[in-house]
């Protein structure tokens, strides 16, 4: 299996004339090709690692699949490096028969970046997905004091950051505030895709009365992806976009912004917060 990190010898230029040779430690990243049915549907550069549930929250966020009975198997296919090592970065999928399989307009014909989860989509109108699930029916509410305490929360959850200073994190929390899963990656989208592929697995979508709290902010797909799996409400430590706001809004989501642990800002939704 690829790793999460690989050493790098680095030179340390300081101020003050000096320099220094030392070992850093960076993030992995790595294309991963997703196929379905056999042929490829999308590339996109993450960090090894829970392919899986990436893969499958990938296909939740491109409203191909809602429950863990619509895909039949996920599997690692061949692939080798030059050495002839197995890469692991080409997933099947094989979806129920029944399941209709990605649409071809709205295949992504170039890769996923890993600082854009949308990047890739073929049109315009592929952009916005059709959600199953109704957030307008979740009237779950959780405390101010819960809500404030969740990027501290996450924060000291994050291993991977804390060895290479280069990734972004994902975590469901539940009303009470008790992590449920935590995922981190070079890009923001894939570990909230990873977070919602680890919920649809287990059989947990739609997440009804969750808080997705994100490391970074919140973009217009952060809100879309947590509109797909059914979370009410999204939170994140920086900004939201203006498209993000009014998609948030017409999804009847709750979403914050600027959450540092003292205050936050409550852009659409707030009757979900008890203050």
């Amino acid at each position: 299996m690829p790793r999460l990190t690989q050493r790098r010898k680095v030179t340390r230029f300081r101020l003050d004339g000096g320099t220094g040779r030392r070992e850093d430690v960076l993030a992995g990243e790595e294309p991963l090709e997703v196929r379905v049915g056999g042929r490829s549907f999308s590339v996109t550069m993450r960090t090894p690692g829970d392919d899986f549930d990436l893969v499958a929250g990938f296909l939740v966020s491109e409203g191909v699949v809602a429950a863990p009975g619509e895909i039949v198997s996920l599997r690692y296919c061949a692939g080798t490096d030059d050495e002839g090592r197995q890469t692991f970065n080409v997933v099947d999928v094989q979806l129920r028969p029944d399941v209709a399989p990605p649409d071809t307009s709205l295949e992504r014909h170039v890769y996923t970046s890993s600082s854009c989860g949308i990047c890739g989509t073929a049109s315009i109108d592929a952009v916005r997905k059709q959600a199953r699930f109704n957030l307008a029916e979740d009237d779950e509410a959780f405390p101010l004091p819960v809500l404030a305490s969740l990027p501290d929360r996450l924060r000291r959850e994050q291993k991977l950051f804390d060895r290479t200073g280069g990734v972004h994190a994902a975590g469901l929390f539940n009303r009470e505030g008790e992590l449920l899963c935590l995922r981190e990656d070079v890009g923001r989208h894939n570990a909230v895709d990873k977070v919602v592929g680890w919920a649809l697995r287990a059989g947990m979508l739609p997440l009804r009365g969750m808080v997705l709290q994100v490391s970074g902010r919140a973009s217009f797909e952060l809100v879309q992806k947590a509109q797909m799996a059914g979370i009410p409400v999204l939170a994140a430590v920086s900004a939201p976009s203006s498209l993000s706001a009014e998609l948030a809004h017409e999804a009847g989501m709750t979403l914050i912004g600027f959450s540092r642990g003292t205050s936050l800002n409550c852009y659409t939704g707030e009757q979900r917060v008890l203050a």
